[in-house]
């Protein structure tokens, strides 16, 4: 059979390149089926449909399926392949569109083509990819089989093309049934000589045994079609008729799915087949009520003597009748033909729960096509909340609310801060156990925000009282966010805003009670006043109250205390670098040593590291003096930090699997650390780090989220667009980095990727090597502020 010239269309196998080919394991047959494969075989190896094939990467097993003349039919489970390939979105016309096209012609002519699929060549790149195991030995196809996911499609797109002057026209086409229709018997072999010119052109074969010539009436896809119009095919119905009452569900199940297809002709088929799906919901067990069974004998009356659907006319007047119950909407198209009406199509659709519940305002003003919203709800919160605002209580009620809010702390204190243009300051008032007011005006002399000024007066009244010799105090500030976080009732997420509240509750310690509360502004007047007053500039500043001054933050850490030997020195800074290289006399301050490996070690590159490599990193900066290593290791064992985190090493020592690079930031490899603690800010959890293989660069980068998507853009962002393309990324075999999205990255850039051992840290050795050093300095920069690892993740870079 020589086929559709591969010109004109071929099957293409679009195989996902994140799919490993499969070979199936081989099937068993009985003796029986054994004959039969062989036989078919033998019959398409002399069709040269198939070839023998060698070392193939895919291998499926056949199947044989009954035909409906009873013999069998040769199949190929290529379920493993199918699930590679992407499906092919290519259009199918509906059926009942189909259908009302073909009724009402006078003469029809049903083709059927040989083979169908068979006569479509296969890509010759794809056709190993079809092959399949039998007894006889290893063959694949050279045509297109039955069973590939987007045969019907490839098929459809074919008829399409060949016969696209003639759909719609005297033909119709849905993938290999064929129909060539006439309005007039005349016309009809005019019609047929068109369509037979069209098959020889492209050599596409009949099957003469499926083929009906010049006949009124026939089957087409599951219709019995005629001039007058649409019947349902008689089959169905004789099968329906010789139907038992079900037993089971799934004899229920079978009888609904019947009745499914059947829908177009029966009126109201919901509300027929009701019963039955309440049978259905009930549970496991059947129950085959008298309801089921006399709806099961009314349904094979009505389609015992089922109405012919007429068929529309264009530019014709249609009729819509409506029939709703409660549960239920039910309609009929229908149209007049001599003043008789005549129906084109029934549907019925069972309401939703939610569809029956319907308000009845709801339901008649939809009558109009009106919409109706119902008003929402009042929240009770809400209307307490207006209620305690704006109604004032009675003077009795008052005097109560007082009464109970009685403090039995003897010493208040008032803070407000207040910030502006001009500057910030704070105002505290302290009423001491005999009724005295101290008044302290502040100004702060730096830049702080609202919420670091209401601090910074929170922790100056406490610093007073204190001074005072307060024991019990009840403490009132305008300020939500200090009051709730000082009550733990709110989340700190700041760096400097967890310092602040260290300070605060430090203090509060050393009151033996304490108690505070937010208040109103305009209960707090006057330190309001006080810490305006404060802020002001010096011009409008009252000359009648002093004003204290801070020069800077409560949270500033204190500045390192260096004693050091202070000499006059008769030149500039340069004197001892000249003295050095013009005289050889190296430098006579032995406080710069100490100051030099404290930098190395806890500066904002350090990473309190050990002995060896403190003295190598002080090398690698352009210090040495002779007794560097000594002191450098008595240094390290002399840290308490380096003391309580250094590696405890139990296992014995092992090599792990250096590998070179050719060339700066030609390899590199990726790996994840995590889950970390929830950092402070964005919540990230999990770090991503990447090593070039050749200079030992690291890049890192904290991700809230581990996903494709971010280790994709992780790699061009760091790596390819700040160091050109790398010639090999090397990874764990993860889903984050095994997935399609950073493949088609790497042969976008044609970057090999290679994977290493899953869990197996000895075969990416360098990587591995950088997140203990970048876990190890995180660990000892934070020690118990583990929440801000993200923001020290830079630092711990530039220390690596």
């Amino acid at each position: 059979m020589p086929g559709i010239d591969t010109n004109v269309i071929s099957h293409y196998l679009s195989i996902d390149s994140g799919f490993r080919p499969v070979v199936q394991k081989r099937r068993l047959f009985n003796p029986e089926r054994s004959i039969t494969i062989k036989k078919e075989v033998e019959k398409l190896l002399s069709a040269r449909s198939i070839r023998e094939v060698k070392y193939p990467e895919w291998v499926a097993n056949v199947v044989l399926v009954k035909k409906k003349n009873n013999q069998w039919r040769m199949c190929v489970d290529f379920t493993d392949l199918n699930k590679a390939c992407p499906k092919d979105s290519f259009p199918l016309l509906r059926i009942d569109q189909l259908v009302d096209a073909i009724a009402g012609h006078e003469l029809l002519s049903f083709m059927d083509s040989y083979s169908r699929y068979n006569q479509i060549q296969m890509n010759k790149a794809d056709e190993e990819k079809t092959a399949f195991t039998t007894d006889q030995g290893l063959y694949c196809y050279k045509v297109m089989p039955f069973g590939l996911k987007n045969a019907g499609a490839t098929y459809q797109r074919l008829v399409n093309k060949i016969f696209a002057r003639q759909i719609g026209r005297n033909m119709e086409v849905y993938v290999d049934e064929m129909l060539t229709k006439s309005t007039t018997a005349e016309r009809h072999s005019k019609d047929l000589k068109e369509t037979f010119d069209v098959l020889r052109r492209y050599k596409m074969k009949l099957n003469p045994s499926k083929c009906v010539f010049g006949v009124p009436s026939g089957r087409f896809l599951g219709f019995q079609v005629h001039q007058r119009g649409i019947e349902v095919n008689p089959e169905k119905i004789k099968a329906l008729e010789e139907m038992t009452s079900p037993k089971t569900l799934k004899d229920v199940q079978r009888l609904t799915g019947c009745l499914a297809s059947l829908n177009r002709f029966i009126a109201k088929s919901t509300d027929k087949c009701a019963p039955f799906f309440r049978a259905i919901k009930k549970g496991k067990w059947l129950e085959w009520s008298k309801e089921c069974e006399t709806a099961f004998q009314k349904l094979k009356e009505y389609l015992g003597r089922a109405p012919i659907l007429s068929k529309p006319v264009a530019g014709e007047t249609l009729y819509l009748y409506l029939s709703v119950t409660e549960v239920v909407t039910s309609s009929v198209l229908i149209r007049l033909e001599e003043g008789v009406q005549r129906p084109m199509y029934y549907t019925s659709k069972a309401l939703l729960p939610a569809e029956t519940r319907l308000t009845k305002s709801t339901v008649e003003l939809s009558e109009f096509d009106i919409r109706y919203i119902p008003k929402a709800a009042i929240k009770g919160q809400a209307v307490s909340d207006f209620i305690a605002e704006f109604i004032e209580p009675d003077a009795e009620v008052r005097r109560i609310i007082e009464d109970e809010q009685a403090s039995e702390f003897q010493w208040k204190l008032h803070v407000d801060g207040s910030s502006n243009t001009h500057g910030s300051g704070a105002g505290i008032v302290i009423t001491t156990p005999e009724e005295d007011a101290v008044e302290c005006a502040m100004r702060f002399d730096f830049k702080a925000t609202n919420n670091q000024v209401e601090y910074e007066a929170l922790l100056a009244g406490l610093r007073v009282c204190i001074a005072l010799g307060a024991d019990e105090l009840e403490i009132y500030s305008d300020s939500q966010v200090v009051v709730n976080q000082v009550m733990d009732e709110y989340q700190v997420r700041e760096e400097h805003m967890i310092a602040y509240l260290d300070i605060a509750k430090r203090l509060l310690r050393k009151f033996k009670m304490y108690k505070i509360r937010q208040i109103p502004r305009e209960e707090n007047e006057k330190v309001d006043a006080l810490s305006k007053l404060a802020s002001a500039t010096m011009s409008i500043r009252s000359k009648a109250i002093s004003v204290a001054h801070l020069t800077k933050l409560s949270t500033a850490e204190p500045e390192e205390v260096m004693i050091t030997e202070i000499r006059p020195s008769p030149g500039d800074w340069t004197a001892q670098l000249r003295k050095y290289l013009e005289e050889n006399v190296l430098p006579e301050d032995t406080m710069e040593a100490k100051r030099v490996k404290y930098r190395s070690t806890r500066g904002v590159c350090g990473n309190h590291t050990g002995g060896k490599s403190l003295a190598y990193k002080v090398l690698r900066q352009g210090f040495y003096w002779p007794t560097l290593f000594a002191e450098a290791q008595r240094f390290a064992e002399s840290c308490e930090t380096f003391q309580r985190i250094a590696n405890d090493i139990r296992r014995p020592l092992e090599l792990l699997r250096s590998l070179t690079s050719p060339w700066p930031f030609a390899m590199w490899g990726l790996d994840l650390i995590g889950p970390m603690p929830t950092g402070t800010k964005g919540g990230a959890k999990h770090a991503i780090v990447a090593v070039d293989y050749f200079t030992k660069w690291a890049e890192a980068e904290a991700l809230v989220h581990i996903t494709e998507s971010n280790t994709t853009s992780f790699v061009r962002k760091n790596i390819i667009y700040r160091f050109g393309i790398p010639s090999i990324i090397i990874t764990d075999n993860w889903t984050q980095f095994d997935n399609i999205k950073f493949r088609e990255m790497c042969e976008e850039y044609k970057i090999a990727n290679y994977y290493a051992s899953l869990a197996h840290p000895q075969t990416n050795g360098q990587t591995e090597a950088v997140n203990k050093v970048i876990k190890h300095t995180l660990k000892a920069k934070l020690e118990a502020k583990k929440g801000s690892w993200a923001d020290k993740l830079p630092e711990v870079l530039w220390a690596y």
